[in-house]
């Protein structure tokens, strides 16, 4: 198989004195959707925050297109291609939509069609509606729209969603889930965790699941489907 896109080896990861990621590891090829599930507090977000050098890893690797990148700064790894949706959306509520779009925008990459803001605004008309407003002025289904605008505007390889839907209506969800799909049909490389585990395995195409700090079952999605004892065990509340 071909060199992954990105990829985490033997990651030990923590807090202070306190251990949460143990030889944690997983990859995501381009063009592949990934989900990474578990019930909470088993690590997926430190194991996104690694990723992102947000974390700086205790020991172990994250290798993008096979070099590693785990000794760069958080900006710079965002700089290769990766765009961060982070778990509670983390928009600028003093600037407003235009401005949060914008703060972060980079150029699309040679040959790849660029996400500028009129095609945010095409994929989320709602941000269009409101790009005067401020970000504090927005509902939460709109501040997470324009969490994964801000992150387009990047033109990323992979785009890294923690949490996707949590907190939102079920209609807004249904919303977040169908971008979601168009963006994987156009090839962008996805890695998220939701808790909604059957939009995840229609969206995703390899699963990893995650005990503790560690990786405890991987597959794809026939797999995940045929195993009820891994979701019974690992992710039944």
């Amino acid at each position: 198989m071909s060199t992954p896109l990105l990829e985490i080896r033997h990651a030990t990861n923590g807090y202070g004195a306190s251990q949460v990621l143990f030889d944690m590891g997983l990859c995501v090829h381009a063009g592949q959707c990934v989900s990474l599930q578990g019930r909470n507090g088993m690590g997926k977000t430190t194991t996104l925050k690694s990723l992102m050098g947000l974390l700086p890893l205790w020991q172990g690797e994250v290798l993008w297109q096979g070099q590693a990148i785990q000794q760069l700064p958080p900006h710079r790894i965002a700089q290769l291609g990766i765009g961060l949706v982070p778990e509670g959306r983390q928009i600028f509520p003093n600037l407003t939509v235009w401005e949060n779009l914008v703060a972060t925008a980079r150029p699309a990459r040679a040959g790849h069609k660029a996400w500028n803001l009129e095609r945010v605004y095409a994929f989320f008309p709602r941000l269009a509606e409101r790009q005067n407003n401020f970000g504090n002025q927005l509902s939460g289904g709109e501040q997470q729209m324009l969490a994964i605008g801000r992150a387009l505007m990047t033109n990323p390889q992979l785009l890294i969603l923690d949490e996707a839907t949590e907190g939102l209506s079920p209609l807004i969800r249904e919303e977040i889930w169908a971008a979601l799909n168009v963006l994987r049909s156009e090839g962008l490389s996805i890695l998220v965790t939701d808790k909604n585990m059957q939009q995840l395995l229609t969206l995703c195409d390899v699963h990893y699941v995650m005990e503790k700090g560690r990786c405890v079952w991987s597959g794809n999605s026939a797999s995940f489907r045929a195993d009820a004892s891994v979701r019974e065990r690992y992710l039944a509340v």
